[in-house]
């Protein structure tokens, strides 16, 4: 049996739980049969040259049958059992031809015939046909013994051949199946990253290009306004809250264009994303401390950005409720998932900067939510004098 012939049969035969079982037990049952029936049928063991030949056959068929049924996992020794269990098992059902000795012989070359190639499995029913009538022509076996043995093992013979047949197309059309799911996963997959391109491109038409738009002309109106008679305090609130406004707006499309980097195949992995994050932040005037444990590797686009939003979003807060409290952010890889962790001193009481109330206040609320979609969690609160906040998420 060629290997690739081996791994087919395995992944048909072996891999159901119910047929191998089934068919231990019938070739145990015949084993035992045969030799509790033939020491009864004529002639009897030990007695005589023919009954010392019974004796040494059914020794030798047996003991090749549990030897058969014990390797049935490796090719070779499969084979070499399974010939020396025809030749022994057809030389006995010639010595004593009345019994159930010809049962054996019917097993070896029914599954010869499906299990192995064509080529061997004629080998061994040859071998057993001739052993038969060797042995049946030197005992004078009857003439229609004789000629109806041998047809009955090329029957049993032929009937494994077309058993193999139908569990090759069998295997076949299983194979074809799994290559057509593998297939479909494929095209349902690139489907998806297609769309996820659209949606990129979508965003950064409309999007993307509404607020460079909204940034210019507040940028406009903040030189006219600047261009007007000082003094008014009115005046001054206004050009605060147009150059807050771009200052949002700026910031808007850096996320904006992040959000789509995130959506396309390209995106930057998240290590470099939290990494630039956190420079920026420090390059704001900001004390944030970054660390990173474990070995970096590639996510999931969702869970990675899921992570980013979450250092995003903690060190945004941070800003707003604790300025000028240092930060620490330690993003952490394991091998099934990926934390952000990011912790500041909580502030004194009424001591909360200008932004602090700015904001629709649903941020973590959000937060929980993509997390929890990842099948992730996000924990957030004072702990020891600290606001912390930590994601946790499969990736």
């Amino acid at each position: 049996m060629s290997p690739s012939l081996t791994a087919r049969w395995d992944s048909v035969v072996v891999g159901n739980p119910g047929m191998p079982a089934t068919l231990y037990s019938i070739r145990i049952l015949v084993l035992v049969v045969v030799l509790g029936t033939v020491p009864l049928a004529e002639p009897h063991l030990g007695v005589g040259a023919r009954g010392t030949a019974v004796a040494v056959t059914l020794a030798v068929s047996v003991v090749s049958g549990i030897v058969w049924l014990l390797v049935q996992e490796r090719e070779r020794p499969m084979i070499a059992s399974l010939a020396v269990m025809g030749v022994a098992s057809g030389a006995l059902a010639g010595l004593s031809p009345f019994s159930t000795a010809v049962a054996v012989g019917c097993v070896v070359t029914s599954s010869a015939a499906v299990r192995l190639p064509a080529e061997t499995s004629i080998a061994i029913t040859a071998a057993t046909v001739a052993s038969f009538l060797s042995a049946g022509l030197a005992v004078g076996t009857p003439t229609m013994v004789l000629l109806g043995y041998p047809l009955g093992f090329a029957g049993l013979w032929a009937f494994g051949r077309t058993r193999h047949a139908y569990l090759l197309r069998a295997m076949q059309a299983e194979r074809t199946l799994v290559e057509a799911r593998r297939a479909h996963a494929a095209e349902t997959q690139a489907a998806a990253l297609a769309e996820r391109a659209r949606i990129a491109r979508e965003i950064h038409d409309v999007l993307a290009h509404s607020l460079a738009a909204v940034s210019v002309n507040l940028q406009a109106a903040e030189g006219l306004l600047g261009e007007l008679p000082s003094g008014s305090p009115e005046l001054a609130k206004a050009i605060e809250c147009v150059g807050r406004a771009g200052a949002f707006t700026r910031q808007g499309l850096v996320e904006a264009r992040q959000a789509i980097v995130a959506l396309r195949d390209d995106a930057t992995p998240l290590l470099d994303q939290v990494s630039t994050l956190a420079e920026e932040r420090h390059a704001d005037g900001e004390a944030v401390d970054f660390g990173v444990t474990g070995s970096p590797r590639p996510v999931p686009t969702e869970a990675g950005l899921a992570a980013y939003r979450t250092a995003q979003e903690a060190l945004t807060n941070a800003r707003k409720h604790a300025p000028g409290q240092p930060v620490r952010l330690e993003l952490e890889f394991t091998p099934t998932a990926i934390a952000v962790r990011v912790a500041n001193p909580l502030p004194p009481v009424g001591a909360g900067g200008p932004l602090s109330a700015s904001g629709a206040g649903y941020g973590l609320t959000g937060l929980r939510e993509r997390a929890a979609l990842g099948g992730g969690t996000l924990v957030a609160g004072p702990v020891d004098g600290e606001w912390r906040v930590c994601l946790r998420i499969p990736a």
